[in-house]
């Protein structure tokens, strides 16, 4: 079997799973990608199988594993991208049913709005792709992981099925991040009533940093950014499981707040 054919077999399985609501595990088998590469064409596939269906188009991109520790503790050595649909794109302040997921959790962002197409086949680093940001917010990242068990996580199943992404929660789009060093910025989640203070520097030193590696990586694939992409750059802090009646806010200092409510 070639290896695109073999993407979409893995890809039509991973789909039936999200509709049945299967719990998450590792693909195995003739259902295992052999390699980055092959994982990626799987989730290609599942994502190509989701906007056919009831999820539309791709609006954005997440970046999963920005932290060394998880990566680590995963067995991956770089974070991992996965596509955002529009009709998950929620704006705060938003009201999520946890019915819909098997298991929701949340995390803790700075989203970026692209302001012009990117080039294809081109490096990026924080300095070069910021000519292309046109505004920054503060988002919650939806995460429907399916009740995975994080000590026996395979990467490659992880990008197959689209690095979890559920949704996002954003705030107001600002301009005024500009004036800002995006590497230490004071974010402050509320998460009933309880306080947690953290900065934007927690996402790959700097979530300039995580959009340029996207940036990157989806211009080798043939699918570089557009304008008006939303990208997800990495939570700032570690994830919390959502119950009903959840009611979270997160402040980005001079950047903006997002607010979101579990029903």
């Amino acid at each position: 079997m070639s290896r695109i054919k073999s993407a979409k077999k893995i890809a039509r399985h991973l789909a039936e799973a999200h509709k049945s609501r299967t719990n998450f595990d590792n693909l195995i088998g003739e259902y295992k990608p052999e390699s980055i590469a092959h994982a990626y064409e799987c989730q290609k596939a599942l994502n190509d199988i989701w906007m056919e269906g009831d999820k539309g188009p791709v609006a954005g991109y997440k970046i999963a594993l920005t932290s060394k520790a998880i990566q680590e503790l995963v067995g991956v050595d770089t974070p991992v991208g996965a596509a955002i649909f529009a009709s998950t794109i929620y704006e705060s302040p938003a009201v999520v049913h946890l019915d819909y997921y098997v298991r929701l959790g949340l995390e803790f962002e700075l989203a970026f709005t692209i302001g012009k197409n990117v080039p294809e086949k081109e490096s990026f680093d924080a300095k070069s792709i910021v000519d292309f940001v046109d505004c920054a917010m503060p988002a919650f990242e939806l995460i429907e992981d399916r009740a995975a068990d994080y000590s026996n996580l395979d990467p490659l199943t992880l990008i197959a099925d689209n690095a979890w992404c559920g949704g996002i929660v954003i705030g107001s789009p600002s301009k005024s991040w500009r004036q800002f060093d995006l590497a230490n910025i004071s974010a402050t989640l509320s998460y009933n009533g309880e306080i947690e203070v953290t900065n934007t520097g927690e996402a790959m030193g700097n979530p300039l940093n995580s959009l340029a590696w996207l940036a990157t990586l989806l211009g080798e694939q043939g699918r570089p950014l557009q304008a008006g992409d939303i990208v997800m750059s990495g939570s700032t802090l570690a994830t919390k499981f959502a119950r009903k009646g959840d009611h979270a806010v997160y402040e980005v200092e001079g950047v903006g707040t997002v607010e979101v409510s579990i029903d």
